[in-house]
């Protein structure tokens, strides 16, 4: 494919960086938490309708579907996607547009990922005799809590009518600074679960332990011979985690043990069949260890995102698209991670392609004071128009 046609998105993004910050900054202000993305939707499909651009509502409540459609628009179909949803997070950052929505933030770049799709919708909706086929976008709700969007959107056929033969997902990374981006072929990103545990006993005077079952105690041992799953019964090839971020127990004191104990955590891995034989031993080991000592542990298991798997052939041809954009000095191949992404339930169902795109140094994602480096907008628009058009115009 011509030079020119780089040259040409490049210019266009160029022109239209400041209306792609501009929307960035809006998204920004106005953060929503999962599933109640209500502005954020209309903004989203008032832009659309600016542009002209044939969109579908209202999948999932807040989700949309854009569609741009190029010479023999059945030829092929590309899908792209976009999250929207903001977390819980209070914003501590001084800039023009701090959320004004107390206690809700972007603190993982998903005002990024919608402003840069809208971004794409832009540049490919002017170069519509430059390839062929048809460009799915897919603006998604919900990605930061179970089930996860991208599970409910498929649910309700955002992967039919068209089907697309490719799906490819943009992600910030603040590892990266801006002007470069990252790749990974294959096993990327982990499944991740959620584990609930309530310790339940006979509470008590803590002077007086012979007359109490200590939940508190349980609950100890419990969270750290829990450990014995990933440290002794992991295969050394799959990597796990185990963690736990919070405990509480209702109506304990300096002396008073409760009589009941809540504990949650996440166990991420990179195996399914490791992923079902640990949940057992979990629940197993937990439950055994509260009997031994005089109690019960109920032990939910809330199985989340499955892990995310790139495509080889489709990452292949993706990055070598970025070599062609930015120069082969700013791509960089990406290490495993053991976060999650609801993105991974769409590369269940066809070939994807997960990137990352460095915004700057920054606090990490899901801080109060994460931010990125605008700059690397423009990047974010052209590269993902460029890749876009690619794939469709192969052979």
């Amino acid at each position: 494919m011509s030079n020119s046609l780089v040259e040409k998105i490049k210019q266009i993004t160029a022109n239209n960086h400041s209306s792609v910050v501009q929307n960035r900054r809006w998204l920004h202000q106005h953060p929503e938490l999962s599933f109640e993305e209500i502005h954020t939707s209309q903004f989203i499909q008032n832009r659309l309708n600016e542009l002209g651009i044939e969109f579908t509502k209202g999948i999932v409540k807040t989700g949309i579907v854009a569609f741009i459609k190029g010479r023999n628009p059945e030829k092929k179909t590309i899908a792209l996607r976009a999250d929207m949803d903001a977390l819980p997070i209070l914003e501590e950052n001084d800039i023009s547009y701090k959320s004004q929505n107390d206690g809700v933030m972007h603190a993982c770049g998903h005002d990024v990922h919608s402003a840069s799709l809208l971004g794409v919708a832009e540049v490919l909706s002017q170069l519509t005799q430059e390839f062929e086929g048809t460009l799915k976008l897919i603006f998604q709700p919900g990605e930061e809590k179970l089930p996860g969007g991208a599970s409910l959107m498929i649910k309700e056929g955002v992967l039919e009518n068209p089907t697309p033969q490719a799906i490819l997902g943009q992600h910030v990374f603040p590892d990266l600074p801006a002007g470069k981006v990252g790749f990974r072929s294959g096993m990327y990103m982990a499944s991740c679960d959620e584990l609930y545990l309530t310790v339940k006993g006979k509470g008590g005077h803590a002077a007086l332990p012979h007359k109490f079952t200590d939940t508190v105690l349980i609950a100890c041992e419990i969270i750290s011979s829990l450990q014995q799953i990933v440290s002794r019964k992991a295969r050394p090839d799959i990597p796990s985690v185990l963690s736990f971020g919070k405990i509480n127990s209702t109506g304990g004191a300096t002396n008073i043990i409760p009589d009941e104990v809540k504990i949650e955590g996440t166990f991420r891995t990179m195996n399914e069949e490791w992923r079902t034989e640990a949940h057992e031993a979990m629940v197993e080991l937990a439950q055994g260890i509260a009997k031994s000592m005089g109690g019960t542990c109920e032990f939910e298991v809330r199985k989340g995102y499955p892990f995310l798997k790139n495509d080889e052939t489709l990452t292949g041809r993706a990055k070598e698209a970025a070599i062609q954009y930015i120069g082969k000095e700013n791509v960089v191949e990406l290490d495993l991670r053991m976060t999650g992404e609801d993105f991974s339930y769409y590369t269940q169902s066809l070939p994807g392609c997960f990137y990352r795109l460095g915004t700057g140094d920054s606090s990490g994602l899901h801080t109060p004071t994460f931010n990125v480096d605008e700059s690397s907008l423009e990047l974010g628009v052209g590269l993902m128009s460029w890749i876009a058009i690619n794939l469709l115009n192969e052979q």
